[in-house]
């Protein structure tokens, strides 16, 4: 994974996660790698893999069980809020960047509309 340096690795890394999640690579209720394995796999520190185990367990999305390990969420409905959210605030950051250009919202949903209808033709 290439690091953006103006966004904290650990959400990279926790918005990586929830990605994986949400397209099914992290099937529901399976055991996550360790924090060490974490950190090995993105090539970050540990501490950076233990925030980031943290702050998915704050959201509901992992569940840590002493001495059996870090679990993904089995409930269908927290990755369905997560895929929502994330979809939310990627269309308010493309809206953002659209009103920028001087567009309307009407002007955007036009144009979205026909971009897409362009690359399915």
């Amino acid at each position: 994974m290439e690091f953006n340096p103006l966004i904290p690795i650990w959400l990279q890394v926790e918005t990586d996660i929830k990605l994986n999640m949400i397209r099914g690579t992290i099937a529901p209720g399976s055991k996550l790698p360790g924090g060490r394995d974490l950190a090995l796999q993105y090539t970050i520190n540990p501490n950076t893999a233990a925030r980031v185990y943290q702050e998915l367990e704050k959201e509901g999305l992992c569940q840590t069980r002493r001495g059996l390990g870090t679990f993904a969420t089995d409930e269908p409905e927290k990755i369905r809020q997560v895929r929502e959210d994330m979809a939310k605030n990627a269309i308010a950051r493309f809206m953002a960047e659209l009103k920028d250009l001087g567009y309307t919202k009407e002007e955007a949903i036009t144009l979205l509309i026909e971009t897409e209808d362009a690359n399915h033709a």
